[in-house]
């Protein structure tokens, strides 16, 4: 019998998708299930999106330029400028996703055994990125204690090696919600620098900052032009995920040639979405003024909240839209699970993401979840409320 690739066996499962048979089957058996799983926002996406859609459906539906619309490519440029990042048109490959975004600059940067050094807790899918591209994830371990800042650099500078690559970051982070500050982005700038590395910073969370905190773009900093990779997407910014659409962003040119390769190679992004994503820039800072907020009085509801729950430790997010919190538990896979299969309160319960699945050391975050504050402020109440009771029990069975 035929067997599958060895990179097919490493593939790891998704933390945030791999319950989603438990929770179909939980919601067959007539339960309501609070997703706190993913970071699916439930803001409405931009009405001029939407409109441009509807309003604007060509005749044939054709491929566009293998780096993106040249309409999209060139506002989108305009864009960055305003907010103080200083690119053209020339800098900007639309992908599809800024997972796609993700797979080229591995693929532009990185061959097959190469090192990419990635502060954990991270993003899941850069571990089945890095599968994807024969790349080794070394992870640099962040702490829950010091709400999951930058480690010092000199344990990134103790894990370089001739195979390092890059340093991949996530401002502010999925799953911690930490927002790097100036002189933490300045400290990884020498760094890559002084070894000759990329610095690729997935940004998609960058409008969502909170307590006075400002997002502080790797493009910002002068004299790591031919280090930087930016990865970018309309996904959370306008609450678009199901458009596909991201974009790599790098002055680096011998880096845009090789992405541009694998771009040509892939065809094109998808034409429908990048029409909603150029319109999406028009969208009005009062829509993001309001987004910003309601998410900040999600946030401090369900800090509030957990911080309520006994045994229950957790890292106050800056940004982003995602909590880390350690449970009072033994095993957090297991207890998710249980959520599913064998727990309800009053015919509802809740599906989180076990952390494990945010780190590649072994062993790590086992009693840790990651939760997602995307769900109106009287849901994610409810929603600690059985958290609370479903440790109770769990714990006494």
């Amino acid at each position: 019998m035929p067997k599958v690739s060895l990179k097919g066996q490493e593939m790891p499962e998704s933390p945030i998708r791999k319950l989603v048979p438990f929770s179909e089957a939980a919601k067959e058996k007539g339960l309501k299930v609070y997703h706190l799983n993913i970071g699916q926002p439930d803001i409405k996406s931009p009405v001029a999106a939407l409109d441009a859609v509807k309003n604007n459906i060509p005749e044939i539906l054709e491929y566009s330029h293998s780096a993106g619309m040249e309409s999209y490519r060139k506002k989108l440029a305009e864009y960055y400028q305003k907010n103080d990042i200083e690119v053209d048109m020339a800098d900007i490959i639309i992908t599809t996703g800024g997972s796609e975004a993700l797979l080229f600059a591995m693929g532009s940067t990185m061959d097959n055994g190469d090192e990419i050094i990635i502060p954990e807790p991270f993003y899941a899918n850069y571990n089945g990125f890095s599968v994807a591209s024969g790349v080794k994830v070394v992870p640099v371990i962040s702490k829950i204690e010091d709400d999951f800042a930058l480690p010092p650099i000199s344990e990134f500078e103790k894990l370089i090696t001739p195979k390092t690559k890059a340093i991949l970051i996530c401002n502010p982070g999925n799953p911690t919600g930490y927002l790097y500050t100036e002189e933490e982005i300045h400290q990884l700038a020498e760094l890559v620098k002084e070894h000759d590395l990329f610095l690729i910073a997935d940004e998609v969370y960058r409008e969502f900052t909170y307590d006075g905190g400002e997002h502080y773009s790797i493009m910002n900093v002068s004299g790591i032009e031919e280090h930087a990779i930016m990865i970018d997407s309309v996904s959370k910014r306008y609450s678009m995920c199901g458009a596909r659409i991201g974009c790599v962003v790098s002055k680096n040119k011998a880096v845009m040639s090789a992405a541009m390769k694998f771009a040509q190679a892939r065809l094109s992004p998808p034409t429908l979405a990048q029409i909603a994503s150029e319109a999406a820039l028009d969208t009005p800072q009062s829509y993001f003024d309001d987004v910003i907020k309601e998410y900040k009085d999600r946030r401090d509801t369900l800090i509030n909240g957990l911080s309520q729950i006994e045994g229950v430790k957790i890292a106050v997010p800056k940004g982003a839209f995602y909590c880390i919190a350690k449970l009072p538990i033994d095993d957090a896979d297991r207890f998710a699970q249980w959520l599913l299969e064998n727990f309800e309160l009053d015919g509802e319960t809740i599906m989180v993401a076990p952390a494990a699945g945010f780190y590649s050391s072994p062993n790590v975050g086992i009693t840790e979840i990651r939760i997602a504050y995307v769900l109106k402020k009287e849901d994610l109440i409810r929603s600690i409320e059985i958290l609370k009771e479903a440790i109770k029990q769990y714990n006494n069975q």
